[in-house]
């Protein structure tokens, strides 16, 4: 393998590693870094601008093993893709926070930090500092916060009429494989949610949902739960398969008989 520097002493004894070939890398300062920077992330935004919105189109992603995955998710695209880019990376996490805390809008929002990055360009020619540019996106966050909730429209929520939760979810699922059942998966998971949900603190629990993929059947088999699936073979044939109102022990010891401390062993003949 060849050598990538040539280690040196400074005058106290502490070593130094001395790169090889930096005088021909270019290194950027000032506006022209930020350009670069700036640049990078356009190409990331760019590449996932066309899987955006109800014309948009699925891409093939080729692992280096030659697994193939079609998809129009941003999370899933960019997880896939080697960027090598620190701000690149950025967006990569960005996807994956968005993905994480809400589920959803994982391409918007890469989409919606490359075009907010495009105008900080302009800004940026015309003299404006960056810090300067950053407080006033954050001003106008607030202010678009602010307008939303004032625009936003609220219905009582009744238990017993599902419907107009069940159209919001399935809004969300018109652009997935699974768009062929996008009624009966919305259905399924507005009644998961209604089920784990804490009404009077608004808040849910996801921890208390499990999705549990079995391998064959149809997508038309997913079924609702409302309960606690053992994955478990059956130790013999007339086991129940299903147990109503079941008690339960749960026990934090081993469920098996106590190994004696002595090393002696006794042979019955």
């Amino acid at each position: 393998m060849p050598s990538v520097g040539t280690l040196a002493f400074d005058e106290f004894g502490r070593p130094v590693i001395i790169l090889r070939g930096q005088d021909s890398k270019k290194r950027l300062f000032g506006i022209e870094a930020h350009k670069s920077h700036i640049l990078a992330a356009k190409a990331v935004a760019n590449t996932l601008k066309t899987s955006l919105g109800p014309r948009g189109m699925d891409k093939c992603m080729v692992s280096p093993d030659g697994d193939i995955t079609i998809t129009n998710d941003g999370a899933t695209i960019l997880s896939m893709m080697h960027v090598e880019n620190e701000i690149g990376k950025l967006l990569v996490q960005l996807s994956k926070s968005q993905d994480d805390e809400i589920g959803d809008g994982t391409t918007g929002v890469v989409v919606l930090a490359g075009a907010l990055l495009e105008q900080a360009e302009a800004l940026l020619d015309k003299g404006i500092h960056p810090i300067r540019i950053a407080d006033g996106y954050e001003l106008a966050a607030k202010i678009a916060l602010d307008h939303l909730d004032k625009i936003a429209e609220s219905y009582p929520l009744d238990l017993k009429k599902l419907d107009p939760l069940i159209n919001t979810a399935m809004t969300t699922l018109g652009s997935k494989i699974i768009n062929r059942c996008q009624y009966q998966m919305a259905e399924i998971a507005v009644s998961a949610i209604m089920n784990v949900a804490d009404m009077e603190r608004r808040d849910v629990n996801f921890e208390l949902i499990k999705v549990q993929g079995k391998v064959g059947g149809r997508l038309e088999d997913t079924i609702l739960v409302k309960g606690v699936v053992i994955d478990k073979t059956f130790s013999h044939p007339q086991m129940p398969k299903e147990v109503r109102d079941a008690k339960i022990a749960i026990l934090t010891c081993p469920f098996e008989p106590p190994k004696p401390k002595t090393k002696h062993k006794l042979d019955i003949t």
